[in-house]
């Protein structure tokens, strides 16, 4: 019987919508898949800020959202356990 971690996440709808503000858990570094950086190389900082700019998959498993950490000026392909919700588009935008 697999784990938590190995269900598929597409079976549900993906944990964050486009254009949310999220915050990174943990420090990413580039696993060799980050064009033109160093393997190894930080690519996020635990507690990074960054913006919802695309939803993809891996492996036909998993959800992998591209974060556009806009003081690094990078964007950045994160899994849901790497990002935590700060405030979603809707609620940010909605008139009061």
């Amino acid at each position: 019987m697999g784990s938590a971690s190995d269900e598929n996440e597409l079976f549900g709808p993906p944990a964050f919508d486009m254009e949310d503000k999220v915050k990174v858990k943990k420090l990413i570094r580039n696993d060799g898949t980050f064009p033109n950086k160093e393997i190894g190389e930080t690519l996020a900082k635990k507690g990074d800020v960054g913006y919802i700019v695309g939803i993809g998959d891996y492996l036909q498993m998993y959800y992998i959202y591209a974060v556009h950490f806009v003081e690094r000026g990078i964007i950045v392909g994160c899994r849901k356990k790497e990002l935590e919700l700060v405030e979603e588009f809707y609620e940010s935008n909605v008139a009061s």
